[in-house]
């Protein structure tokens, strides 16, 4: 009976301590985070109560029950408690770290946005910024993992043994693991060689599309009629690929058009440029148009526009060739190509 009413006095205890430490930790970062909130309109306050307030309260809340647990309760609980308490500890705190990548990539993103016309180190540092992060959450998860097990006793009197045998295990491991080990090291590349960006403007197996998302294994490309191509992140190592956007997001497009030899070129020519300055795809940097082949029936005209992407070139080079298709219809319908015979007898 005795032995039942510590064991229930004990309970209580720990009952009362933790929600004593809850109401504490609740209370205590609520405070603090709502105060910085408060003070400023700043995107790293707004974030760091977005991502940081649970791991933070809990932190608090672990915190405060390690240092009253010896308090009020005996030595040999007190000791397995901690120990729980410990391992409870590095789990918040590993998880605070990554709330902390969190925060940093709000920041960055709010200060370099895709989302302008000039975007070009945007999308590096976001390239840079999506596999960097990933590398560290994985680091830390790998960290912590190891630290918990490192709690315990028995695990760590193994470490002897592994460390001596690490040589050999290293070598296996690095046999079996060389194509995962390859792929991180292609991931690394991606981030600060970039050949790659996010949003990039890319032909991959002959597919039109643009880089969406960057992972450590893999690159997913949003093809134009909205699927999605999915690209070992080795590919873009090994293999050759266009980028569209490699320097400046400013590409040309071509326009071909097949009419007769007596179409007059220099009003097509002048109509290009009435269409181009009508047009507000048009970059005003390029327009011209040139007679590039001729054949035994048709000449080829060749319209070369300029735009800002390669979106709007696309839809630049549609408008040109059916506004030009209209005009020489409307204006000079013989010179449209004809196919020509003669009927009769030879020589009459």
């Amino acid at each position: 009976m005795l032995a039942a009413l510590k064991n229930f006095e004990s309970a209580a205890w720990i009952v009362g301590v933790t929600v004593l430490a809850g109401l504490i930790g609740h209370f205590l970062v609520f405070k603090i985070l709502q105060k910085m909130v408060r003070r400023t309109e700043n995107v790293i306050d707004n974030s760091l109560v977005k991502h940081c307030y649970r791991p933070l309260q809990w932190a608090a809340v672990v915190l405060v029950i390690r240092l009253a647990l010896p308090v009020v309760l005996p030595e040999e609980i007190s000791a397995a408690g901690n120990h729980i308490l410990s391992l409870l500890l590095i789990g918040f705190v590993s998880w605070l770290l990554i709330k902390l990548v969190y925060v940093m990539e709000d920041c960055i993103i709010s200060r370099f946005r895709v989302d302008k016309r000039d975007n070009l180190r945007a999308r590096k540092i976001h390239t840079q910024l999506r596999v960097l992060k990933r590398i560290v959450i994985i680091v830390v998860g790998i960290i912590a993992l190891g630290t918990m097990l490192m709690t315990f006793n028995k695990v760590r009197q193994l470490g002897t043994t592994i460390l001596a045998s690490a040589g050999i295990i290293g070598i296996v491991v690095g046999m079996a693991a060389q194509r995962t080990i390859g792929t991180f090291i292609a991931g690394l590349q991606i981030a600060f060689a970039q050949p790659i960006r996010v949003d990039d403007v890319v032909i991959v197996e002959n597919e039109w599309g643009r880089i969406e998302e960057i992972t450590l294994t893999y690159v997913v490309v949003k093809i134009w009629d909205l699927r999605r191509l999915i690209v070992p992140i080795t590919y873009f190592i090994e293999k050759p690929f266009q980028s569209w956007t490699r320097t400046t997001a400013d590409i040309l497009g071509t326009v071909y058009i097949y009419v007769d030899y007596t179409v007059p070129v220099d009003v097509v020519r002048e109509q290009l440029q009435k269409i181009l300055n009508a047009s507000e795809i048009w970059d005003r940097k390029v327009c011209v148009l040139q007679v590039t082949n001729a054949s035994e029936r048709t000449m080829e005209l060749r319209a070369l526009v300029s735009a800002a992407d390669a979106s709007k070139a696309w839809s630049l080079r549609c408008e040109v060739r059916e506004k030009l298709i209209d005009f020489i219809g409307e204006n000079y319908p013989h010179t449209l190509p004809k196919l020509r015979a003669e009927f009769g007898e030879p020589g009459k």
